[in-house]
C-alpha cells in the first residue's frame, strides 16, 4: 500500500514518479503502524531534497493504518546514478538530439528583428500558459547575450543570481518554474551582470549542448527564446532544428515591420517554417474605454503580410498583446501575468494564443515510426 502511494510522488526536476526512478529503497510498516521509507536522492545536496522528503512523508501518512512516518534519506551510489541516466536515455550511452525531425515535440523559435519588443516576455508567458493547459513545456533561453528567462520566471535566488541546474553525472536536469522546464546560459555564470562575449563556434556548441545534454523528457512543446536580429544563434538554431516553426515578435509601429521582416527571412533561408507574427505593445485601454495607440497601429499585420510573400501558407497575425502594467510587473516579480493577473487584457491575449497553439499537433508525414514489417 505504501509503495503504491509513493507512485504519486514526483521528482520535481525529472517530473517522473520516484518509484519509476528507483529512488525508493526498503519500505516497512511495523505492527503499531510506524512506517519507515528509504529514499535515495540522485546527488549530495540535491535541491529537491526537502520537497521529495515532504511529499514522501505526506503520501505515506495518508495510507490507511499508518500512524507515524520515518523517512531515511540517503544518496545513490555511482552505479545507481549510472543506471538512472541510462534509463532516462533509453539505454543510449550518450544523449543525442532530443528534438530532431522524428520527435513529436512541437518546436517554436521565438525571434524578433530588434531588442526591446518583449520577445522574452512573450516566450515566458506563452510557455506558462501552455503548461497551465496540461502540456509538458520546456524553454531554451538561446538569447545568450541578453538572457532574461530565469528572471522572468522567478528562477533566481535571494541575491538575484539564476538558480543552478542539477547535474547527475553528465546529464543536466533543468530547473522547473510554473510547470515549465528551463535552461539558460544565465544558470552557468556566477553573476547576472556578467557579459557573455562569445564568438559563433562557442555559441553553436552551447545551443547544441542545451539540446543534447539537458534532460527535458517527453515534451509537447519546446520554445526557444532567440536573440534579436539575424546573428549566429539564429543560424545555429536553423541548422540544429530545421523543422522548428518560427514566431516573429514585433510592435505596432509600421516602421518596425522593416526590421522584423529580416528575422523571418533568415528563418526561411535555413529551411524553417514561418508560423506567424505576435504584435506586442498594442493599444493601451484607458479608464474611459478608449484606446491609446502609443506605438501606432498596423505593424504586426504589415509584418505578417510581408512574410507571407514566397510562402506556401499565409503567415498569420497570431495575437495582438496590449500594453499592460501587469505584464511589466509580472516580469519584474518573476510571476508571469498569466498567473498573477489572468484577467489582465495582456494575460487574456497570451492565453488565447496558448489556446490556439495547444491544439496543434505534429503530423506523422516524413517521420520514422520505428516499426518493421515481419
Amino acid at each position: 500500500m505504501v509503495r503504491t502511494a509513493l507512485t504519486r510522488v514526483l521528482d520535481p526536476e525529472i517530473r517522473k514518479p520516484i518509484t519509476e526512478l528507483d529512488m525508493v529503497g526498503a519500505v516497512s510498516v511495523a505492527a503499531d503502524g510506524a512506517a519507515t521509507v528509504a529514499v535515495k536522492l540522485t546527488i549530495v545536496g540535491c535541491p529537491a531534497a526537502d520537497t521529495i522528503e515532504r511529499d514522501v512523508r505526506a503520501a505515506t501518512a495518508a495510507v490507511a493504518g499508518v500512524s507515524a512516518v520515518d523517512v531515511d534519506v540517503t544518496v545513490m551510489t555511482p552505479a545507481e546514478r549510472k543506471a538512472l541516466t541510462s534509463k532516462l536515455r533509453d539505454g543510449r550511452a550518450k544523449r543525442g538530439m532530443q528534438f530532431g525531425p522524428d520527435s513529436l515535440t512541437r518546436v517554436y523559435a521565438v525571434t524578433s528583428g530588434k531588442g526591446g519588443v518583449g520577445k522574452s516576455t512573450v516566450t515566458a508567458n506563452l510557455a506558462v500558459a501552455l503548461a497551465a493547459r496540461g502540456l509538458a513545456v520546456g524553454i531554451v533561453d538561446a538569447d545568450v547575450y541578453g538572457f532574461s528567462i530565469p528572471g522572468l520566471l522567478g528562477l533566481v535566488d535571494g541575491n538575484g543570481a539564476s538558480v543552478k541546474p542539477t547535474q547527475v553525472d553528465d546529464m543536466i536536469l533543468p530547473p522547473v518554474a510554473h510547470g515549465v522546464k528551463v535552461i539558460s546560459i544565465g544558470m552557468f555564470v556566477d553573476d547576472t551582470s556578467t557579459a557573455v562575449a562569445w564568438r559563433g563556434p562557442m555559441l553553436h556548441r552551447t545551443i547544441e549542448q542545451f539540446l543534447t545534454d539537458v534532460y527535458f523528457g517527453d515534451l509537447d512543446v519546446l520554445l526557444l527564446d532567440l536573440p534579436p536580429g539575424t546573428g549566429d544563434v539564429a543560424i545555429s538554431v536553423g541548422q540544429l532544428l530545421p523543422h522548428a516553426e518560427v514566431i516573429v515578435v514585433t510592435t505596432p509601429q509600421p516602421a518596425a515591420a522593416d526590421v522584423a521582416e529580416r528575422s523571418g527571412l533568415v528563418a526561411r533561408q535555413t529551411g524553417q517554417k514561418l508560423l506567424g507574427v505576435v504584435e506586442n505593445m498594442a493599444g493601451l485601454v484607458q479608464p474611459d474605454g478608449s484606446v491609446l495607440e502609443l506605438f501606432g497601429t498596423g505593424g504586426g499585420a504589415e509584418t505578417a503580410r510581408r512574410l507571407s510573400t514566397g510562402q506556401e501558407a499565409t503567415v498569420e497575425l497570431l495575437a495582438s498583446i496590449p500594453l499592460s502594467i501587469g505584464l511589466r510587473e509580472g516580469g519584474d516579480s518573476g510571476v508571469p501575468v498569466v498567473v498573477a493577473a489572468p484577467l489582465d487584457p495582456a494575460a487574456a491575449a497570451l492565453d488565447a494564443l496558448a489556446a490556439r497553439l495547444a491544439v496543434r499537433e505534429r503530423g506523422l508525414a516524413g517521420r520514422r515510426l520505428g516499426l518493421s514489417v515481419g
